[in-house]
């Protein structure tokens, strides 16, 4: 279809207001490389690779025969119970060997936001299997975001991802964005005792896209070690290379017991997900006749996206595109960086893998309360797509960028920012 849909849309957009939404749609027609393109045939520069995954870029046909082939053989099958498949076998075992502790167990499932759900449960499950039941509390920090399903939005550190849903899962505590006391302090004031899981994204993304401060996630995995909590690391975001190495923690010195993936697993091509299940959180599972984990999608191991999931990895490793988040991070910080130069930007983060953010002024959103998304359309008027969250712009590009598109980025961004200076 060509040209312009003048129509209203049924389609319900996520985080959408679809009162305006519904009205104009933005339609995506074809993908190639690091460029996108609309029905009206303009072209864009993908600059969050989709929704934080095209880490590949797009237009690999090597994944799209994969999953062909795959599907025109077995397309898909139930895993319950004994019932497998060579995709799902042969995936997981990749992606065991590439795990930050040999011998992990992989459980697939759909997506990040199952993803997120299948480690919760799964952290206090275990707990259960090992005769401490009353160990249900989860932790997680202001700005954190885990999804979208009913533990991840329990879990929300964005406030208006939780507003409105009523209470969902009460065994849970905030804590601050970088403050490792702060957890040990809210560990005693729960009770170590009542306290299963910590869950952390290493660089927080739709919370705005906050890097670490140096030797926060080292200290909080002690403290989780120190007070038998699991620790869980959040890489939906952060993995496949997005922070330079395949899980995202390694960049840490540091081994979770668990640890939540999607989107770069199969760059986004197909919808998979799972969880890296540490040797010591499988082992009552696997050896114990009898202790079950009831829990699990429909569709965990799908042939045809596992088929997606290995030739994606296949050119992760192929063309060192794994290490390509830390060689690109301090281009893209520079690229961004143009933002110091106009008042109506309070902040510029980065320079921790291949994530950025540029944090518009209080005063300015104050007077513009729709800065954000005057920013990002700003940025689509000059052929670059961005990522509007709360009150920055993110930019996660996908790991084959060159630094000539980061010079287009960072020209885009001076110009569409110098755009509303001229409104103050």
């Amino acid at each position: 279809m060509k040209g312009p849909i003048n129509m209203t849309s049924s389609f319900w957009h996520p985080f959408a207001d679809m009162s305006k939404v519904s009205k104009k749609p933005f339609i995506i027609e074809r993908s190639d490389d690091v460029y996108v393109w609309d029905t009206e045939g303009n072209q864009y520069l993908d600059a969050t690779a989709g929704l934080w995954y095209m880490n590949v870029g797009h237009g690999r046909k090597e994944i799209v025969e994969a999953a062909t082939k795959q599907a025109e053989q077995l397309p898909v099958y139930s895993t319950f119970g004994d019932f497998s498949n060579r995709p799902a076998e042969t995936l997981a075992e990749m992606l065991s060997e590439r795990s930050p502790s040999p011998g992990s167990k992989i459980f697939f499932v759909g997506g990040g936001g199952e993803a997120v759900e299948t480690a919760t449960k799964l952290a206090r499950r275990y707990f259960s299997a090992i005769g401490k039941p009353e160990k249900t509390y989860l932790i997680h920090r202001h700005h954190s975001y885990h999804g979208t399903n009913g533990i991840g939005t329990s879990l929300a550190g964005i406030p208006a991802n939780a507003a409105g849903f009523g209470p969902m899962v009460r065994e849970t505590e905030e804590v601050p964005t970088h403050d490792a006391e702060a957890l040990e302090a809210s560990i005693v004031r729960l009770g170590a005792d009542n306290v299963a899981a910590f869950i952390v994204e290493p660089v927080i993304g739709a919370g705005g896209v906050h890097p670490p401060q140096p030797g926060y996630l080292e200290a909080v995995a002690q403290i989780c070690a120190r007070h038998d909590i699991l620790l869980i690391v959040d890489a939906v975001i952060c993995g496949f290379g997005r922070l330079g190495g395949w899980f995202s923690s390694e960049r840490f010195g540091i081994k979770p017991d668990l640890i939540t993936f999607a989107k770069g697993v199969t760059s986004g091509y197909l919808p998979l997900g799972g969880v890296v299940v540490s040797p010591k959180v499988a082992s009552p599972f696997w050896d114990q006749p009898g202790t079950i984990f009831r829990h699990g999608p429909t569709y965990a191991g799908h042939p045809t996206c596992c088929a997606a999931g290995i030739a994606n990895i296949t050119i992760l490793e192929r063309e060192g595109l794994i290490e390509r988040g830390a060689q690109l991070e301090k281009d893209l910080l520079e690229a961004l960086k143009v933002g110091e130069n106009y008042s109506v930007v309070s902040e510029v983060r980065g320079g921790v893998g291949l994530l950025g953010a540029v944090e518009l002024s209080a005063s300015f959103l104050s007077n513009y309360p729709q800065g954000i998304m005057m920013l990002q359309d700003e940025m689509r008027s000059r052929g670059v797509v961005t990522r509007a969250l709360a009150t920055s712009l993110a930019f996660s590009p996908p790991l084959i960028i060159e630094n000539h598109h980061l010079e287009q980025l960072s020209q885009a961004l001076s110009d569409s920012l110098h755009a509303l200076e001229k409104l103050t």
